[in-house]
């Protein structure tokens, strides 16, 4: 017969309590009596050997990605790229979307501390990274997705949203536009004050140009068809020539508004450019320009950088360039 939690308690001359706690929460015991009583579970063969190895280490073969919007098909692409290499490493991801949401995003950091995942992938909030940085000091690996870690102790894959934004403004100006508009938020997100920056720095170099700026309150279709609505409510003469979306998503729900509920050309009227180059993009009923993020690339390599920050490497970031696409969303025939 098996051996059980009372058999390791008396072996180890233990409450079955104290049992408990030493494989869920050893730091509340005293270090001596972790030791008695692991030398009892591999006495007893309580549990597998590798699972003992793990329980000693606090640590499991999961590792857990928290991403903003796990809807979005951005993030379901650095999921697929996560999903994939961490299979290749014996690891198993396990996913959690904070929705944009500060209070959801640390229920999971607890959740999945409980659990003693490997490591975590975060795609933060805020600029509020304090529960991961208590997290890392105890020995949880992080690592932060679509977002650069300069400042912090962390790892981080990430584009270059400031260079991004700027290559989509460049583009619009190029085309003759002169009256742009950005929509996106909530600017709380670093990737939405990123983008902004950048198309901020490429319409004050663009002679005659200006830049409205049109908050939403989440990077969705339906907020972008509320903006878009908005804009089509507009007399011709004082809408934008050009629209900017902060991501594919919201460009979508722009045109929507613009094409199937009003009367406004996409590119004629209004020329239209998102960001994160989802399949979506491509397939819309005038095929969206896009700056183009490498989403897959970032899940693989936010797995290699978790793996190799729990074999002791210092901290790396790495910071992709974006591409920008042209389709017909900005090109007058």
């Amino acid at each position: 017969m098996a051996a059980g939690i009372r058999d390791v308690a008396a072996a180890a001359s233990v409450s079955v309590g104290t049992v408990s706690n030493v494989l869920n929460a050893p730091h509340k015991v005293a270090p001596a009596t972790v030791e008695r009583v692991h030398a009892a579970i591999d006495r007893l063969g309580f549990v597998r050997n590798d699972a003992a190895r793990q329980l000693r280490a606090q640590r499991s073969r999961c590792v857990a990605l928290i991403v903003l919007d796990i809807g979005n098909p951005f993030f379901t692409d650095v999921a697929r790229g996560a999903e994939r290499r961490a299979s290749e490493l014996d690891l198993t991801v396990l996913f959690g979307t904070s929705d944009d949401d500060a209070a959801r995003e640390r229920s999971y950091l607890d959740a999945f501390d409980e659990q003693r995942v490997f490591g975590l992938l975060v795609s933060p909030v805020s600029e509020d990274l304090s529960r991961m940085i208590t997290l890392h000091a105890r020995g949880t690996p992080v690592v932060l997705v679509d977002r650069d870690a300069a400042g912090t102790p962390f790892s981080s894959v990430a584009v270059d949203d400031v260079a991004g934004g700027r290559l989509a403004a460049e583009h619009l100006c190029s085309t003759g536009r002169r009256r742009l508009a950005f929509v996106g938020g909530p600017r709380t997100l670093r990737q939405v004050r990123d983008r902004l920056q950048g198309a901020q720095s490429a319409v004050a170099e663009c002679a005659g140009a200006s830049l409205e700026v049109i908050d939403t309150d989440e990077l969705s279709v339906l907020a972008g068809r509320s903006a878009g609505e908005g804009l089509q409510a507009r007399a011709p003469e004082e809408r934008p020539d050009a629209v900017f979306c902060a991501n594919d998503l919201l460009a979508i729900g722009v045109l929507q508004a613009l094409t199937l509920m009003g009367d406004v050309h996409v590119p004629r009227d209004i020329a239209l450019i998102g960001y994160d180059d989802i399949d979506f993009a491509r397939s819309a009923v005038v095929p969206l320009s896009s700056i183009r993020q490498p989403s897959t690339q970032l899940g693989t390599a936010a797995i290699d950088l978790l793996a190799a920050v729990s074999e002791g490497a210092e901290p790396q970031r790495i910071v992709y360039q974006p591409e920008l696409v042209v389709r017909a969303s900005t090109t007058v025939p």
